[in-house]
């Protein structure tokens, strides 16, 4: 029997036994069901992060009636374990959910788990981009999940504190600073120095996953979904330029309270950041620092990091109203509201040439045409293969051994030897 196809029976046997679960669950409340034609009152949606839905929910209401509820997790790696716990306990998920890329694999594995849209709803598979309509489907056709953003990248920088340090402050200038991720580096070196030795970027972490989401290969699984982490270039590339970076790093781990601070205490002047970013960066921040941040380009000339789906589980009480609440939330108009709110980047066609996209400029962000700049990003940016464990890999494994480099506890090769044992158990199904 082949690895591969050892994975895919193992991996049709946990869905097997958690569908057989749910199953179970959902017997024992069939008399939860609501009467044939009754309106729900209240549906909830799960999402994670910052998706920019707080005032499109209230227009929701008034039109139907009918109140949403927005549960928030702020880390993917909190949101995904409530999400495994809900399929394999048949209760607890809200109507619509959230589908981040590096977990919508390992999700849709069993479309069993969620509605087919299709039937519910209006065929909008002409007015997206393309392949992001088509990863939100199962291999049997059902369509799982609509589309939401793309996480177009770009570098988030503190001006201030550029200007302190004696470096240029103009986005264009900025950006001219790094072409490619060596003029990254020495950039941060003239930071440091000019700073007094000031952390120029919030940690190596954030460095690799602006340098991973640039390459198109194969990252943590090939396209059999066997494990390379040990031998993926791509991989390899990214790690090797983030432990570079460690002498201007912050050292602060992502989405902790020390960098959830550091936005407002000036410990980093540049973070990355994908369109989605932006509202967090800005939170973080608070409104003493508006407009001291400003938007640049990435080294190297692009990238996607993030972007999501919304889903209807098959637990939800009232599939249609909650299909028809995911569609009005991915439409156009509302993936513009989104983005001025938030940032989420529409992946929507019609939102893309949509004159109040185009011109919008960030306010927060020095006046930032951010419309214009992550916007023209969206044709280059092309889909990246993200096997079913990709996510657990990445946080689980990958990240935890660049921040025992970063923070001394050890050499790059032992972190290295660590991340590739690691990622062989997190990346196992």
């Amino acid at each position: 029997m082949s690895v591969t196809t050892r994975r895919t029976r193992l991996a049709a046997a946990a869905l097997a036994a958690i569908t057989a679960i749910g199953g179970l669950a959902a017997c024992g409340k069939d008399d939860d069901k609501p009467a044939a034609g009754e309106k729900p009152t209240k549906l909830v949606v799960d999402t994670f992060s910052e998706f920019g839905y707080d005032e499109l929910v209230k227009q929701y209401e008034k039109d139907t009636g009918i109140k949403v509820e927005l549960r928030k997790t702020a880390q993917l790696s909190e949101y995904r374990p409530k999400l495994v716990r809900y399929l394999a306990t048949g209760k607890g998920a809200a109507d619509v959910t959230a589908l981040e890329e590096g977990i919508l694999n390992e999700f849709k594995t069993n479309p069993r788990n969620w509605v087919d849209l299709n039937p519910l709803i209006a065929d909008h598979s002409k007015e997206y981009l393309p392949w992001k309509w088509e990863l939100g489907k199962s291999q049997d056709g059902r369509l799982v999940g609509l589309p939401t953003d793309v996480g177009s990248l770009a570098v988030c920088y503190r001006k201030d504190l550029f200007q302190a340090a004696g470096l240029p402050t103009e986005r264009d200038q900025v950006s001219a600073l790094w072409p490619d991720w060596k003029g990254f580096h020495d950039a941060g070196l003239k930071y440091k120095q000019g700073s007094g030795g000031k952390a120029f970027v919030d940690s190596i972490t954030a460095v690799s996953n602006g340098v991973m989401f640039q390459g198109n290969g194969d990252l943590f699984y090939d396209k059999e979904n066997n494990i390379i982490a040990d031998t993926s270039p791509a991989v390899k590339n990214a790690w090797d330029t983030a432990t570079s970076m460690v002498d201007i790093s912050a050292k602060t781990s992502t989405w902790s309270p020390e960098w959830s601070g550091g936005f407002k205490q000036g410990t980093f002047a540049v973070t990355f950041c994908p369109s989605w970013m932006l509202g967090i960066v800005s939170d973080n921040s608070g409104p003493a620092n508006k407009g001291k941040w400003d938007v640049a380009a990435v080294p190297g000339g692009g990238g996607n990091w993030g972007g999501s789906w919304l889903a209807v589980p098959e637990q939800s009480k009232y599939p249609k109203e909650a299909a028809k609440l995911a569609e009005y939330l991915t439409n156009a108009k509302s993936q513009v509201d989104a983005f001025k709110l938030k940032g989420p980047l529409p992946t929507n066609l019609e939102a893309l040439k949509n004159e109040a996209f185009l011109s919008y400029t960030n306010e927060y962000f020095s006046n930032a045409p951010t419309g214009k700049i992550f916007g023209e990003s969206v044709a280059k940016i092309q889909p990246t293969h993200l096997g079913p464990k990709h996510q657990a890999v990445k946080e689980n494994a990958f990240e935890p051994a660049l921040r025992a480099f970063e923070n001394g506890q050890a050499d790059k090769a032992k972190a290295w030897e660590q991340f590739t044992k690691d990622a062989k158990t997190q990346g196992a199904f």
